[in-house]
């Protein structure tokens, strides 16, 4: 851990988490509000897959300047690329991408291409195409909070998380969308006018309902 991250998990965050019971109840912006009204290095992150732009436009609204990471894979469909294009310019992010260390097309040449589920080395192949980026990511950028797009109706484990978490690499993980609906999403991207992709594939996680690890990261932390 780096000596910024330290101090930083050691002030504002740990106040953020010692309040976590404070932010039930609340609307999405003013969870983002008191989100970074605690915060020194916020980040957010992005896979740009559907309904993501809702999270993108509510926190640049507040935080125009804010780091927002994305670890491309190498294996986004077109559309995904262009809506990443798209919303980049549209809400000006200040896009941080981070990718693999070993390219889609290398692993296609020589290593077989995406291992399925199933095959003993699918745990590596998500390692090294999203885990290890991340770990990068966070690294290099030193956060204390994270602003992510996890909801409690994905998954049972993202349930049991809350609004405000542990997460990865020492960070306070705070998810404003927890109690929202896939509905309440896409009644907010068609209240700002917000484009979507509907098509998007995760070959980390194949199931829409299991974690590729990411989230776990922070569990028990």
């Amino acid at each position: 851990m780096s000596n910024r991250l330290a101090l930083n998990t050691a002030t504002g965050a740990e106040t953020l988490y010692a309040t976590a019971d404070h932010f039930h109840g609340l609307e999405p912006q003013d969870i983002v509000a008191r989100a970074l009204s605690h915060a020194t290095a916020p980040l957010l992150s992005t896979n740009f897959r559907p309904r993501s732009a809702a999270l993108l436009h509510l926190v640049t609204r507040l935080a125009p300047n804010i780091p927002v990471v994305w670890v491309d894979t190498g294996y986004n469909t077109p559309a995904t690329y262009r809506f990443a294009e798209e919303l980049t310019r549209r809400l000006k992010l200040n896009l941080q991408v981070y990718t693999p260390r070993v390219t889609s097309a290398r692993r296609a040449a020589v290593m077989d291409g995406v291992p399925s589920l199933d095959h003993p080395q699918h745990g590596a192949f998500t390692q090294e195409v999203k885990l290890e980026p991340f770990a990068r990511a966070f690294q290099a950028l030193a956060p204390d909070v994270w602003l992510t797009g996890i909801r409690a109706e994905q998954t049972d484990f993202r349930r049991k998380l809350g609004v405000v978490s542990r997460g990865p690499h020492g960070t306070l993980r705070v998810a404003p969308f927890f109690a929202w609906h896939a509905v309440d999403l896409e009644d907010y991207l068609y209240e700002h006018n917000l484009p979507d992709n509907d098509d998007y594939v995760d070959p980390t996680k194949v199931l829409a309902d299991r974690e590729c690890g990411l989230q776990n990261l922070g569990a028990g932390i």
